[in-house]
């Protein structure tokens, strides 16, 4: 076997070089993209600030005792130093599987999974039925498109305020209810009435929304698989089960998504509507904001531990609804 040995260099040709080791890799990358790095390091840092740092704060207080009393706080001039102590799991199985788990936990837990879905079910068949209309050829298409989007358009906390005030005894709402002499429920108080109205407020603030994304993806469908299935005799219900749906697969797919997350972690909606007043109906995230701040003493570690847990079931969640997503469209791809 012959080798070429290059005369300047002294090595063999065909060679590889030698991998230069990570440090010289990261000195190189830096080199290359320094601009890049300039350009990210703000971002990183106030990600770091405003997130990770309060998400590993929160991880290690729930592994204490902390509260209200126990905590490192200034009275005046008097620094009072913290003396909670590391208690390991006793929060978490406290939690899960404590005496009173079903009453603090489960509902709750019961009541947010019902919640959500009810809540996105309803923006998506709403807000599909709306983009639906809003893409056929209508006079004054601009106007009902901008009336429709007027409740994302306005402040969460003023719509859900306006609707405090419709919802309370002497409200519009009941107030008509009583004029055509049906029955003037207590929207306010009853727990079954809490939840029907958090939900129809939700509804309300949360349609636009799920209109906008979906009216996007009709109008990125092909016009002529319309005309296609047409052609082969296909009718409205067809069309729309055939052509319509699997257009939307991708965009159903992302806005369900997040609306699942953002309807799990809806905060404002429940807190402006009733506060403390209403226990039955608050979700875990307004649960875990009640024993943080809402009661006395505020126990730090059992909220930090309600956010650890809404965390780590949205991570499995999504995680599970993206490997289904994922094999439903290799199957359709075969």
């Amino acid at each position: 076997m012959t080798v070429a040995i290059d005369r300047a260099t002294g090595k063999r040709r065909g060679d590889r070089a030698p991998r230069p080791g990570r440090m010289q890799r990261l000195k190189h990358s830096y080199q290359k993209y320094w601009y890049a790095y300039a350009m990210i390091a703000p971002v990183v840092v106030v990600l770091g600030g405003l997130v990770l740092y309060p998400l590993v704060r929160g991880l290690y207080l729930t592994f204490t005792d902390a509260n209200s009393l126990n905590s490192a706080r200034t009275i005046g001039v008097n620094h009072i130093d913290a003396t909670y102590k590391f208690i390991g799991l006793d929060n978490y199985k406290d939690i899960l599987w404590g005496p009173t788990s079903y009453d603090r936990f489960w509902s709750h837990f019961i009541w947010t999974i019902a919640w959500t879905v009810l809540c996105v079910a309803l923006h998506y068949c709403i807000g599909l039925g709306l983009a639906l209309l809003l893409n056929q050829k209508l006079r004054g298409r601009t106007f009902y498109r901008l009336v429709l989007v007027l409740p994302w358009a306005v402040p969460t906390f003023v719509t859900v305020f306006g609707w405090r005030f419709m919802l309370a005894d002497g409200g519009i709402i009941n107030s008509m209810l009583d004029a055509v002499h049906l029955p003037t429920p207590l929207w306010l108080e009853d727990t079954f009435w809490q939840r029907f109205a958090a939900i129809m407020v939700n509804t309300w603030c949360g349609v636009p929304f799920m209109m906008v994304s979906l009216l996007g993806g009709l109008q990125s469908i092909d016009s002529t698989l319309y005309e296609a299935a047409e052609m082969d005799g296909a009718n409205r219900w067809q069309q729309f089960r055939y052509v319509t749906l699997p257009g939307l697969r991708s965009v159903s797919s992302t806005v369900v998504l997040l609306g699942i997350i953002w309807t799990f972690n809806q905060f404002a909606v429940i807190f402006l509507l009733f506060g403390n007043t209403a226990p039955d109906a608050q979700i875990l995230v307004t649960w875990a904001y009640y024993l943080g701040f809402g009661q006395q003493p505020r126990d730090f570690a059992q909220s930090a531990a309600y956010g650890m847990l809404l965390l780590a079931i949205l991570i499995v969640f999504t995680s599970f609804y993206r490997r289904w997503l994922n094999r439903n469209d290799q199957q359709l791809a075969i």
